[in-house]
This record gives structure tokens, C-alpha cells and sequence, in this order.
């Protein structure tokens, strides 16, 4: 009987003894939640915050000297997207699909393979002025 015993007081002295039998008395539902986290671990997981962003502050209207560098470094470029535009230039999207059409009509810059609305993809115009 003594081997039983020694078994149940290893028993009540593992991780689970202090959820159970401390309090005899009824607890609130706080204090139930309260011990039910305790058990296990003994903090609860806080969700990272993550990387946090920092917000690009575009220009939505081109100025003059945006203007003039939109004419003068992009048709040089190989690529021609409007996210390459927006950023280069810090300037919104939509202005970045404007320029871009804009450059399309003055015949600056070429469209590449088949048109399409959605993925606008150019590149310097041929023959035009020898970059690289």
C-alpha cells in the first residue's frame, strides 16, 4: 500500500495539481479561464504585430520637374511598367498608367508582344537612341 501511495503524491505534485484541487470552493468564470491558460503554458501566445509597412507618400499630379524626368529617363529604360514608373518617379499608379500612354502616343516608347489593357509592358523604342 505504500508504493500506492507514493504514486498518488508524485501524481498530485505534477503540472496539472495546481489547476485542481487549491480551491474548494466555487470559482467564477474568470477565474476558471484564469486557471485553464495557466495549465501548460504559463503566458499566452500574443500574435506579432508583423512588419509594418511604411506608407509610400506618391504624388498624385506631375510637376515640372517630374514631368521633365518622366521624358528624359524613361524611354531610356529597358522595362517600362507602371510599377517601374511609380517608382522611380514617386508618383500614384493611375498617374503611372497615364504617363505611360502618354509616352506610348509621342511614340517614345514601344509596346511589347500583344496589347493588353490590364498588363501594360513596354520598352524603349528600337533603334531610337542607343542606351546601354
Amino acid at each position: 500500500s505504500s508504493g500506492r501511495a507514493r504514486e498518488s503524491g508524485r501524481r498530485a505534485s505534477g503540472p496539472g495539481a495546481a489547476m485542481g484541487a487549491n480551491k474548494v470552493v466555487q470559482k467564477s468564470k474568470e477565474a476558471k479561464m484564469k486557471a485553464a491558460m495557466a495549465g501548460g503554458r504559463s503566458k499566452k501566445k500574443k500574435w506579432s504585430k508583423g512588419k509594418v509597412k511604411e506608407k509610400l507618400a506618391n504624388m498624385v499630379m506631375f510637376d515640372k520637374a517630374t514631368y521633365d524626368k518622366l521624358l528624359k529617363e524613361i524611354p531610356k529604360a529597358k522595362l517600362i511598367t507602371p510599377s517601374v514608373v511609380s517608382e522611380r518617379l514617386k508618383v500614384n499608379g493611375s498617374v503611372a498608367r497615364a504617363a505611360i500612354r502618354h509616352l506610348e502616343e509621342k511614340g517614345l516608347i514601344a509596346h511589347v508582344g500583344e496589347k493588353h489593357h490590364a498588363q501594360m509592358i513596354y520598352t524603349r523604342k528600337v533603334g531610337g537612341e542607343g542606351g546601354d
